[in-house]
């Protein structure tokens, strides 16, 4: 190991580290000032604790890390390069045998940590969005617990005409489920309910039970089911037959969806990790909703923290021309290409988000140009 790992690589990720913990920290303190600045009157005006205020900052750090990696790898890297490079550190290097591909090497190795950093903060993000957005009271002030007169379609082809939902309260108001049979064996049904409530199951709560309901899909093994109240259920074995019975409660265990994946909410990116969201657009696909936007924010939870190695790769070779040019031509070459990758991401989100090409290609194509475009000044470099 002492071999392979010498002291001039733990000089050089020290230095990249500490460029590395200092914008990745001061990033999010800039974002929260100016997020501070241009809400606070809002948030006062909601009449919120300024505890609350506080905790909800502490709880949106996670996604502004997450989103500033790859520019907080970059300033790193160009920052840490370029005074080597001014001090003539790789110049010895070079004269001791060192090439530029293997000086730099520590600093590969600091950007994917950065990428597993990256993949971590994307787990803690869904959790942290949706304490925040519940401690600044997002939801109650765009009117997103709510949604009236839509349709749901279920794993299993059932179609649910709601005419309200109630997130917060876990509350459903005139509600048909329908499901097209294929004889008597599998008969059609289709149930209306005045309203119906998700809450713990209770085996003495609810004396029936949904049609053709299964032992496996028993609301016992799920916690929570949806209860109905006050309906009538039709039974149609053929198209001749009607045999209709009327309930005062009925528990539904193949009504598994909780309400807000019911609600088809929009803000799910944000509060859904990567398998989440995969589960949530397969349930919005079969409502008939366009996903080519949910689909483009699910790959890009992977590709952002995958492009702190690319974009590395990128800087790494720039940054040897900032020999003369000192830290004012460092940071210029750092704000630019962060800017110009910004913007090439937000370019190919619309994109992918119009479906003029495939939501998950278009999430790679900055990670894809930036890639070529390092790997040429990579080769070029003189090593």
């Amino acid at each position: 190991m002492r071999s392979i790992i010498r002291p001039l690589d733990k000089y050089v990720l020290k230095e990249f580290l500490g460029i590395f913990v200092a914008a990745t920290v001061g990033f999010p303190i800039l974002v929260i000032v100016l997020d501070v600045t241009e809400n606070l009157g809002k948030y006062l005006q909601r009449q919120l604790p300024p505890l609350d205020i506080a905790q909800a900052y502490l709880y949106g750090v996670p996604e502004t890390m997450f989103q500033v990696l790859p520019a907080a790898v970059l300033f790193a890297t160009v920052f840490s390069i370029g005074s080597f490079t001014r001090h003539a550190e790789i110049t010895a290097a070079k004269a001791s045998g060192i090439s530029f591909h293997r000086f730099i090497l520590p600093i590969v190795f600091g950007a994917m940590v950065s990428t597993v950093l990256g993949l971590g903060l994307g787990a803690m993000m869904p959790a942290a969005n949706q304490r925040r957005g519940e401690l600044l009271q997002e939801r109650k002030s765009k009117g997103l617990d709510y949604r009236g007169n839509f349709t749901f379609a279920s794993e299993d082809g059932r179609v649910y005409k709601i005419g309200g939902a109630d997130a917060l309260q876990g509350t459903l108001d005139d509600l048909e489920i329908e499901r097209r049979g294929t004889g008597p064996a599998f008969p059609t049904y289709l149930i209306y309910a005045r309203n119906a409530r998700y809450a713990a199951s209770s085996p003495a709560s609810s004396p029936a039970s949904s049609p053709a309901s299964s032992p496996a899909s028993s609301p016992a093994s799920t916690g929570q089911v949806w209860t109905l109240k006050q309906g009538i259920i039709h039974i149609m074995p053929d198209d001749s037959t009607n045999f209709a019975v009327s309930f005062d409660s009925l528990r539904d265990p193949n009504f598994r969806e909780a309400p807000r994946a019911v609600m088809a909410d929009p803000r799910a990116p944000d509060e859904m990790g990567f398998t989440d969201l995969g589960v949530f657009i397969q349930a919005m696909e079969r409502s008939g909703t366009d996903v080519n936007k949910f689909r483009t924010a699910r790959m890009l939870k992977l590709a952002i923290p995958v492009t702190c190695v690319i974009i590395m790769l990128f800087g790494a070779p720039l940054a040897t021309s900032t020999q003369r040019g000192g830290a004012a031509l460092g940071v210029g070459i750092s704000l630019a290409t962060t800017i110009v990758f910004l913007m090439l991401v937000q370019l190919t989100q619309a994109i992918g988000d119009k479906g003029l090409v495939m939501p998950e290609l278009a999430a790679w194509i900055p990670s894809a140009v930036f890639g070529i475009l390092g790997t040429i000044l990579l080769v070029r470099v003189r090593t």
